[in-house]
């Protein structure tokens, strides 16, 4: 039976019958879960206070065992708030070279960039309990690539893009949301990656956010030293009246012009029920043509041995 550990690093768990519906999939596929209690917290906006949510990650580097998979709940807001308060050189220590999965999006990214850049670890973008596990129909896309990727020494990810033309490029995988990637530049928390492959997605941004967004990064020089810039869902980021038309197409448009970076479309990653689990910081090689992208990546923290699934169909029906 595969261990997961849920964590709530951000938002409180607000869709309760969503969070109970992730917990009984993930118990009909024949997990453990513990750190339920996480399930239960609430102050203002968050999951508990930023003591508890720090202290729930920093456990992991005192824990006798480690759980094969540590699970966030939800996004949000307020892991940023957790940054200052963990202990980098424990979490190092514990976790360095260790299989345990830490996965996660949105928010999430905070911690990602942040145990990258002070620890070294590698952790996934990938679906969370409530909005992922739990959502009222199962995803069979993320499911299955869920499973098979944490599962192996390696793993790809294929997707059809409007992007022309060919590209054939290697570097670390790593990314998440852009305004939490964009938030943290300049800080101790922002890793120095060169010639890497970024991923990014959002939600809820108007067109011109995203693509200021997309210029902060531009113009800090963290996009010209990248191999290639994917992009993900963009969610519900609609134009305004104003905006004359002017919609994320645009934004695209316009940063494919000026960044000396190709720019690859279409990843299924982000705030949609079709989403890949991406490992951040591991080695992965972009191949595009056609019409047809496919991310290639391994030598990242895997669980030990075959991990047989159920196919969603087969699962229990969960109201």
């Amino acid at each position: 039976m595969t261990s997961i550990r849920l964590i709530a690093p951000s938002g409180y768990p607000h869709d309760r019958a969503a969070m109970q519906r992730g917990v009984a999939r993930l118990h009909a596929a024949g997990c453990t879960l513990d750190g339920l209690e996480a399930l239960e917290r609430t102050e203002l906006r968050y999951a508990g206070s930023d003591a508890q949510r720090a202290a729930e990650l920093n456990a992991l580097a005192h824990a006798d065992t480690l759980p094969e998979i540590v699970l966030a709940i939800r996004g949000g807001y307020g892991a940023t708030r957790l940054l200052e308060q963990l202990d980098y050189g424990a979490l190092r220590e514990r976790l360095a070279g260790s299989a345990t999965v830490l996965v996660g999006h949105s928010d999430f990214t905070a911690l990602q960039l942040a145990l990258y850049t002070r620890c070294g670890l590698l952790t996934f973008g990938g679906p969370m309990l409530g909005p992922d596990f739990g959502a009222p129909e199962l995803n069979p896309l993320m499911w299955e690539h869920f499973w098979r990727t944490v599962a192996a020494p390696r793993s790809t990810a294929a997707w059809s893009t409007s992007t022309e033309g060919e590209l054939d490029v290697a570097g670390p995988l790593w990314g998440g949301n852009l305004a939490v990637l964009c938030s943290l530049l300049g800080t101790p928390y922002f890793p120095r990656i060169d010639g890497g492959i970024l991923f990014v997605e959002d939600v809820g941004e108007p067109p011109y956010r995203i693509e200021r967004l997309l210029y902060q990064l531009h113009l800090a020089g963290v996009l010209d030293r990248q191999r290639a810039l994917v992009l993900g869902h963009f969610t519900h980021c609609r134009p305004a009246a104003y905006d004359n038309g002017y919609d994320v197409p645009a934004a695209f448009e316009q940063i494919g012009r000026v960044a000396r970076v190709p720019v690859v479309r279409g990843l299924p990653f982000g705030h949609e029920p079709d989403k890949f689990t991406l490992p951040f910081g591991a080695a992965a090689r972009l191949r595009v043509a056609g019409g047809s992208a496919e991310l290639s990546f391994g030598a990242y923290p895997h669980l030990a041995g075959p991990q047989p699934r159920p196919d969603p169909g087969t699962l229990p029906q969960i109201p």
